[in-house]
């Protein structure tokens, strides 16, 4: 089976509540001084965060909405569950199953993909329509899903960069179909920077001067593999982990700020591998996806993994 991997349907939920981000400095341990930095230098102000919510309750709501765009003579074969931290349920637990299972989808195949952290949802497109070509059945369907909970302190604050927040997202996906087409995926992982939070202060230094100058390769270089320019893009939609990151990014990259979409940092900040959706389904809902019109969803994740995928956007899936 041949053609392009194509995004019929994206949804997310979002907790109602929301916070003010100094209503969780004593949880997290900030000063009122390092809130003032998060709020008028990194850009948060609010963030939804549910700390008696369950993850199947966050995560199932996205994925129902999302399969009401599967048609009846369809099937889903595969349901990959893409997130941020390792474990996220109790060893005897395999959530990817449980949420296959909940939606009632028993004869697909169900797995979990977390190696590129925060840029795995994309990681999981990319990966799931060389699974639908290779071995699916002509018309079969994969459902992409993201969502975790900043349940502990220690997965919720990232120092100096972001304050994580609840949501998720799910992708109906499929090969030749009337969605959204992507016209590239591009990953850098600079595997010096592992480490992740356990990194040195040096390590993290260096990874914050190289970030803005590799970050902005890895977006050209996914609008060269589209076969596009620049120009060529109404927006880049991107994950909300600040605004300092983005406007170095954006200036290393010589662009204007007004294509990239940074309106959900202060309302929602970052939501793990759930963004780039939270995002994208914002526009949607807001009438500013255009028909025919090429977009880039970007995220970076600890590790340190940068990604980029070109989609053109068609009003068809839109709904």
């Amino acid at each position: 089976m041949l053609g392009a991997t194509t995004l019929e349907r994206i949804e997310s939920y979002l907790p109602e509540r929301s916070v003010k981000i100094d209503e969780l400095a004593g949880s997290l341990g900030l000063r009122r001084a390092e809130v003032g930095v998060f709020r008028k230098i990194y850009g948060l102000d609010r963030l939804r965060f549910d700390p008696d919510m369950g993850l199947f309750d966050l995560v199932l709501p996205a994925a129902r909405q999302a399969l009401k765009a599967l048609p009846e003579e369809h099937r889903i074969s595969y349901v990959i569950y893409a997130h941020t931290m390792q474990t996220l349920t109790p060893p005897h637990i395999e959530a990817a199953q449980v949420i296959r299972d909940d939606l009632g989808l028993h004869e697909a195949e169900a797995f979990a993909l977390t190696q590129q952290a925060c840029v795995s949802s994309l990681g999981a497109i990319d990966l799931v329509g060389e699974l639908l070509r290779a071995e699916a059945p002509e018309g079969a369907h994969a459902l992409m899903v993201t969502g975790e909970r900043a349940y502990s302190p220690k997965v919720q604050l990232i120092p100096n960069s972001a304050i994580m927040a609840d949501a998720a997202a799910a992708c109906l996906v499929t090969v030749g179909g009337r969605g959204d087409e992507v016209r590239s995926h591009v990953t850098r992982t600079l595997g010096e920077y592992a480490a992740g939070l356990e990194m040195t202060k040096e390590e993290t230094q260096d990874l914050g001067r190289a970030y803005g100058t590799v970050l902005g390769e890895v977006i050209l270089q996914a609008v060269r593999e589209a076969g596009l320019a620049f120009d060529d893009i109404d927006l880049v939609i991107p994950h909300n982990v600040n605004m300092v990151s983005w406007r170095q990014t954006i200036k290393e990259m010589g662009a204007d700020a007004d294509q990239f979409f940074l309106e959900n940092i202060e309302r929602y900040s970052h939501c793990y591998a759930s963004d780039v959706f939270v995002n994208y389904t914002t526009l949607r809902d807001s009438d500013r996806l255009v028909d025919g019109h090429n977009y880039v969803l970007v995220s970076v994740g600890l590790g340190a993994t940068f990604g980029a995928m070109v989609i053109t956007h068609r009003k068809w899936g839109a709904r």
